[in-house]
């Protein structure tokens, strides 16, 4: 498995990340020793960076992947972030995020992560963000608790913008670099290479958009996203190609990017996704399925305060 270094940090992290929102049940409810043998088998194929927070499955996901890790710890990159802990509860204040890290690593069983992410920063005021919320984070870095930080969430922009302002060590952007949206490359890949930070690509699959099964219920996306993704998954299988796997093949395939994280519940879909990205991909097969999507889908929903949306943002 390939790795490459995390911006200015001292992490080297595989190119393919392990997400584990579906260890809270997050699209489906999973089991926890199908969630431990694919941790094993991530391990073991040399997959080194798993990522997770307390709102994924409301602290399920954390102690889950805490249970998994046991005697592997020191095998792996782990990040976990703070800020958000419900659909509607975010709380970026000093006091709650030192209270919810301390939560954070005894749920996972340890006394560092190498990573700590705010999460979803654009659902808190731009000033508390840049002047409480990574000020302590920094604080907890200081004390051991972590050992780099970094910011995610949905815009671009005020991702850009925050890291502008306050050094960061890393970046996450979810459902921006895609077959159905590459936002990232205006501006965000650009700057995080000049500055040298990492940069994480999260959701390549458009939170199930781009898979047989389709996007879950709760989505966010206009029904016109969704019926692209339906169009992509029909024009891939036609080929004889699984939607979901072009889809990653396409994400790790960007240069700029330090890891893909991808959703994984068990040993079997551990073992896909590999295959996936072991694997090249077809050009000719990649354009007809770009065809099929069909364009208009950057910026694609409203998320977070309005203040923070990218400024050519509008719903699909």
């Amino acid at each position: 498995m390939q790795r490459r270094k995390l911006g200015k940090t001292a992490l080297e992290i595989s190119v393919l990340g392990f997400g584990t929102s579906p260890f809270g049940n997050v699209f489906r409810d999973t089991d926890p020793q199908d969630n431990r043998d694919a941790v094993d088998a991530a391990v073991d194929a040399g997959i080194n960076f798993f990522d997770v927070s307390p709102y994924y499955g409301l602290t399920l996901a954390e102690e889950r992947l805490g249970w998994t890790l046991e005697g592997k710890r020191q095998k792996v990159v782990l990040a976990t972030k703070c800020g958000r802990y419900g659909v509607e509860e975010f709380d970026f204040s000093a006091t709650r995020i030192r209270r919810e890290v301390e939560a954070s690593l005894r749920r996972l069983r340890t006394d560092y992560v190498d990573l700590l992410q705010a999460h979803d920063i654009e659902f808190a005021s731009f000033d508390q963000i840049i002047q409480e919320a990574i000020p302590t984070m920094r604080e907890l870095q200081a004390e051991g608790k972590a050992r780099y930080i970094g910011i995610t969430g949905y815009p671009v922009g005020m991702l850009k913008r925050v890291a502008e302002q306050v050094p960061v060590d890393s970046i996450l952007s979810y459902c921006r670099y895609n077959l159905m949206n590459t936002d990232i490359e205006a501006e965000l890949a650009p700057f995080a290479e000049e500055r040298e930070i990492g940069l994480i690509n999260a959701s390549p699959l458009m939170m199930g958009v781009l898979t047989d099964r389709g996007a879950p219920t709760w989505h966010q996306g206009s029904e016109r996203l969704k019926d692209a993704g339906r169009r992509a998954a029909i024009a891939a299988a036609q080929h004889g190609v699984n939607i979901s796997s072009l889809a990653l093949q396409f994400a790790v395939a960007h240069p700029t990017v330090t890891s893909t994280l991808v959703g994984m519940a068990t040993a079997e879909q551990v073992k896909e996704n590999l295959r996936s990205v072991e694997s090249a991909v077809n050009p000719a097969v990649l354009s007809e399925i770009q065809s099929a999507i069909g364009n208009g889908f950057t910026t694609t929903w409203l998320t977070g305060l309005p203040e923070n949306a990218d400024y050519t943002e509008e719903v699909s």
